[in-house]
């Protein structure tokens, strides 16, 4: 998406040429809102990351293996709110590899949803191979597989190519995981009805967390792809600035990981929900 942004003077698509205005690397019309809005989720998501991770990290140490997934997809966005923190704060913007920085992030990123997905899958649809071969030494070896396969599947588009290829590839990697997840869901509810060794919560948060992440990849990744791969959605101002403002807000959006991998969290907050509305009919009531 370096078109959207002001990179050694070039000006972008669907940008008023007439308006120079400048805030960090956004500039046109929409600069000052892309501005505020990237300060909002950097502010909002780096402290959350970070108790996030910290949260996880214990219970890794108490010998569950499913979060490490997740703390790789938290610390790739990490890496994304950085690169955003250049963003607003480099007036010149003048290294534009901060934003094939953030291209690999969100790479890593689809990689780590998938492998989440995939985790959950086999919990279901295979748990007694899953629970068996369950180990954290298999899961960090596959987490350095998924941190490094972005890097070999486009640096060498980015040395020997042109950026218009690199964003092509860049859109099709992206592309590639969503009929596989598509399959994971199907087959995850396939398997639900002979899961007998699984716990009735267990399949409940196994379910949210993949609806979860096929919203998160529909709802944000999506835009960008047919942003990258259409001619015509670029000269769209509003549409580049929405698909800007989306995959701004990966990072955000991967925290509800977190909400669905602790136990008892959703029910704890259905449990909140309704001791409230039983309370405010209490109190109808008796008015």
């Amino acid at each position: 998406m370096e078109e959207l942004y002001n990179t050694s003077g070039n000006q972008s698509y669907g940008i008023n040429y007439d308006d120079n205005t400048n805030y960090g690397c956004f500039f046109g019309n929409s600069a000052f809102i892309l501005y505020v809005v990237t300060w909002i989720i950097f502010c909002i998501g780096l402290p959350l990351i970070i108790v996030a991770i910290i949260a996880l990290y214990f219970l890794i140490r108490k010998d569950h293996v499913a979060p490490v997934y997740v703390i790789n997809l938290l610390l790739s966005d990490l890496f994304q709110l950085c690169c955003m923190m250049v963003w607003v704060t480099d007036k010149t913007c003048e290294n534009s590899e901060i934003f094939d920085f953030h291209y690999f992030g969100l790479m890593v990123s689809v990689g780590f949803m998938v492998c989440v997905s995939m985790e959950r899958y086999l919990v279901i649809a295979h748990p007694l191979w899953y629970r068996y071969r369950r180990t954290i030494k298999s899961s960090v070896i596959i987490s350095i597989v998924v941190w490094v396969f972005p890097l070999a599947c486009v640096l060498p588009f980015y040395l020997m190519f042109t950026y218009k290829a690199t964003v092509t590839m860049f859109s099709v990697f992206l592309l590639l995981p969503f009929p596989l997840l598509m399959f994971l869901m199907g087959g995850t509810l396939r398997a639900l009805s002979s899961a007998r060794s699984v716990p009735s919560d267990e399949k409940r948060r196994i379910v949210a967390i993949l609806v979860v992440v096929l919203l998160i990849y529909t709802m944000l990744f999506l835009p960008s792809i047919i942003w990258s791969l259409t001619d015509g959605a670029k000269s769209n101002c509003v549409f580049s600035c929405v698909t800007l403002t989306l995959i701004q807000l990966s990072p955000l959006a991967d925290l509800t990981m977190y909400v669905f991998i602790r136990k008892g969290a959703i029910d704890n907050v259905l449990s909140s929900l309704c001791c409230d509305k039983m309370d405010s009919d209490v109190d109808t009531q008796h008015e």
